[in-house]
């Protein structure tokens, strides 16, 4: 018996109506819409409205990404939402989800792993329709970041935005084709570089947490920054060397959209010429575990530079806080 993959059958996207562009971050802190754009790519970022939550947006992303398949929601198996901004702390965002769209057969979890929480969420639920062990996985990347963000900080405020993405992955019928590998890491030695430091049981929300805003991201920029450009660009380049292609025979690359500089190091150490990258970093910004998602829902739905085709090779690759960094490899099928 033929083993099996896992392929992407349907995407769905939320992103909030309201724009923060450069502008009017220049009307709230020390920035200036040039120096955004040329350090980091963004110009503008989309923000929920408060009291909504990241499982609203991964519910309205999960319902398309479901019509979309013509697939009801009582068909799902397991939903795993990738996310470092959950509603509450308990329980899961994945629950919420469930009971709203009503996949009442369904179990699941969250999965946090920053920035590259959607690409381990692919991972895993991939793995699991390897096993047997489930036939329909929605994998969700859903982030309210602007809920953990200082708009007083200038090197943290200009970077991220809020958005979800979700991606509907079955078992594909062909050998050859879907989710051809994975390479993940972590590196815990680089975590008090980028997180937030109040609010977990180590450092419980009190007067002297919120006053020392314990509970907005810290980021240290410089070292994010280094290792970032490092470990996405070997992963990137490393996964088609370990499956014997170059970037000449990738369709095209999605990239975590955090910082355009990084990108660049990405593109470079695969080979792989700009035209078949997916870049949304200008309109939405860094959105956390919803930016490859939703830069995977312009490939296939929208057919952002390319009309994918059956046998079509697409990599992906994050870095986030952890430190968590990946990439994956995926050869397009189509029933």
């Amino acid at each position: 018996m033929a083993k099996r993959a896992a392929y992407i059958r349907s995407m769905g996207r939320f992103l909030p109506e309201r724009k923060l562009t450069n502008r009017d971050l220049e009307q709230m802190v020390d920035t200036t819409d040039e120096w955004i754009v040329t350090r980091t790519g963004i110009r503008e970022r989309r923000i929920l409205e408060p009291g909504l939550g990241s499982s609203y947006m991964a519910v309205h992303a999960a319902r398309e990404c479901l019509e979309r398949a013509g697939v009801g929601a009582e068909e799902v198996d397991v939903i795993i939402v990738g996310t470092v901004t959950p509603d509450m702390f308990f329980p899961s965002t994945a629950c919420l989800v469930q009971n709203e769209i009503g996949a009442k057969n369904a179990w699941g979890f969250d999965l946090l792993a920053g920035c590259s929480g959607f690409l381990f969420t692919l991972a895993t639920a991939a793995s699991m329709i390897k096993a047997g062990s489930a036939n329909k996985v929605l994998a969700i990347g859903s982030d309210v970041i602007s809920s953990v963000i200082d708009y007083k900080d200038r090197d943290t405020c200009v970077l991220f935005g809020d958005g979800a993405g979700a991606a509907l992955l079955e078992a594909c019928d062909e050998p050859g084709y879907g989710f051809l590998d994975f390479i993940l890491h972590i590196d815990g030695s680089g975590g008090d570089s980028l997180c937030m430091k109040g609010g977990g049981s180590r450092r419980p929300a009190t007067h002297e947490t919120v006053d020392n805003k314990e509970h907005f991201v810290f980021q240290d920029g410089r070292n994010v920054f280094k290792s970032a450009v490092t470990g996405m660009a070997q992963v990137s380049g490393e996964i088609l060397e370990k499956n014997g292609l170059t970037g000449e025979d990738v369709a095209l690359f999605i990239p975590h959209q955090a910082n355009q500089r990084i990108i660049d190091g990405a593109a470079r150490r695969m080979g792989i010429d700009y035209s078949k990258i997916i870049i949304n970093l200008g309109e939405y910004g860094n959105t956390v575990a919803a930016s490859i998602p939703l830069a995977l829902y312009e490939a296939v739905v929208e057919k952002k530079k390319h009309d994918l085709k059956k046998g079509d090779y697409l990599v992906m690759a994050a870095f986030g806080a952890g430190y968590t960094w990946g990439s994956a490899l995926l050869r397009w099928w189509e029933e």
